[in-house]
């Protein structure tokens, strides 16, 4: 079962030196891109670390795999969408999403909204 978990501090905008910031890679979704921050590349065979950035009024695909993840919003707010129901999530909020629950996220605030991403390394 899908789990959020709220918080309450308040972080700004976020990139990391020497790694290179990424489209989201499918096409009709600009105003998304990520970086790889943890992954394969450093060797690292049990999880990866991701950092999608999404501008304002744009969201992630609406997607639906088996592979289970972590998400914690790091700034600016989101609607998440998982299965039928939707949540607004603000920095510090995280949410475990199991395998093949539909999710989406979409900025609402006026800034980008920017969250990390936990995965199998092998799906980066």
């Amino acid at each position: 079962m899908s789990i959020i978990h709220k918080a309450t501090s308040k972080p700004t905008f976020l990139q990391w030196e020497g790694i290179p910031v990424r489209d989201y890679g499918r096409e009709g979704f600009e105003g998304v891109s990520r970086q790889v921050i943890i992954g394969p590349h450093d060797g690292s065979l049990n999880f990866a670390i991701r950092y999608f950035r999404v501008e304002p009024g744009c969201s992630t695909h609406l997607d639906q795999h088996e592979h289970e993840h972590g998400v914690v919003i790091v700034h600016g707010r989101a609607r998440l969408q998982l299965n039928d129901t939707f949540y607004e999530m603000e920095p510090w909020d995280s949410v475990f999403i199991s395998g093949n629950d539909i999710h989406q996220f979409s900025c609402i605030s006026e800034e980008s909204m920017g969250f990390l991403c936990v995965i199998k390394p092998h799906l980066t």
